[in-house]
């Protein structure tokens, strides 16, 4: 997947920008609150997903402005493809001349990975940062999955209102088996789905971080169930006294996590900074590969702000070893980039493309 020209107007506080001329690496350099991020975002949206930053449609718009329109061209499966995108409180779209009936019609059709500073949170926060990257990136991939997700939480949703009342009312038990027996059947899936990825993941994941190490260190990672050796129904039904007083269920896939190690000892706990970035970025390099092998095209990489708290040997892998991903890199520092031995260098101020 490849993009082409890009072009916006009232978008944030870009000045109506067109740019047509891309290369494989694509370095935008400027100060902070220049608009460096915005650009990835314009770009970012064409996945058909909400912003990346957690803004709503509205505030996308540039102060003053009734409306604002990103219009794209990208290559996917060796043909041409372009797509508009018109905000004014909410986002509409239109894609090869027609119009979609909502934005997420665009999922599937232009494809992007996207690092941001709050990424860090895959390592540094709790577990729930890392259950959504989960379930994000594989119901990009597998719809299914989204399904059984879904069913799977309305039946927690049940158990948790009938557990607070079940020690008061034993006649509830039945109805806690069902949703139980629910849990249990759904969450089988999830936890199945969820480790088949991991193991996905895993086929490059090593080897990423190794680049990124420079061969100094290892990561090992690992699928963590809450219902430790049990299976999920005998977990559950272990579990109900203890969730009769917490309100809560206590077992199942909402409660896994995922643990990294670097060399044998936890990121979370023990990693520095720039190990926490490199896993967390080595993730999201390890997905466009999954994404690769699953749909036979690697997507659009978008990295903001990705240099910093990098060592240089880090750097240099982000700038020079990244190969057959178009990739889009803000940058504050420009000797963060000196070592780029080949694609282009943008330069932004005050929004726009110098």
């Amino acid at each position: 997947m490849k993009i082409n020209c890009f072009s916006c107007r009232n978008f944030r506080n870009l000045q109506n920008i067109e740019i047509s001329s891309f290369d494989e690496m694509n370095v935008i350099c400027g100060e902070n609150a220049q608009g460096k991020t915005n650009l990835l975002e314009g770009i970012w949206l064409f996945t058909g997903i909400k912003s990346f930053r957690g803004a709503k449609d509205s505030a996308l718009l540039k102060f003053g402005c009734e409306k604002a329109e990103l219009n794209i061209l990208f290559t996917a499966e060796g043909i041409e493809n372009d797509a508009q995108i018109e905000i004014k409180e909410h986002r509409s779209a239109v894609f090869n001349g027609n119009k979609l009936k909502t934005p997420s019609q665009l999922a599937g059709k232009f494809n992007a990975t996207v690092f941001s500073p709050n990424d860090l949170g895959l390592v540094r926060d709790g577990p729930a940062v890392r259950r959504r990257f989960l379930d994000i990136a594989i119901g990009q991939l597998y719809p299914n999955y989204i399904s059984a997700l879904k069913n799977y939480m309305r039946a927690v949703t049940q158990r948790n209102q009938i557990i607070k009342d079940y020690r008061y009312d034993g006649t509830l038990s039945v109805m806690l088996d069902i949703f139980e027996d629910e849990i249990a059947s759904n969450g089988k899936k999830i936890a199945d789905i969820r480790k088949k990825y991991i193991d996905r993941l895993g086929e490059f994941l090593p080897k990423v971080y190794e680049g990124l190490s420079s061969g100094k260190e290892i990561l090992e990672t690992e699928y963590i169930s809450s219902a430790g050796e049990e299976n999920l129904r005998q977990a559950l039904l272990t579990a109900r006294k203890t969730d009769m007083y917490t309100g809560n269920t206590s077992v199942g896939p909402h409660r896994d996590d995922i643990e990294f190690k670097i060399n044998g000892i936890s990121a979370r706990s023990f990693g520095s900074q720039g190990q926490k970035r490199s896993v967390a970025l080595a993730l999201k390099l390890a997905e466009a590969e999954v994404i690769n092998k699953v749909n036979g095209e690697y997507p659009v990489f978008l990295l903001d702000d990705v240099m910093s708290e990098l060592d240089p040997e880090r750097q240099n892998y982000i700038l020079n070893h990244i190969k057959g991903i178009q990739s889009f890199i803000t940058c504050c520092d420009p000797s963060n980039v000196e070592r780029l031995k080949s694609g282009k260098i943008f330069e932004m101020k005050k929004g726009r493309i110098m």
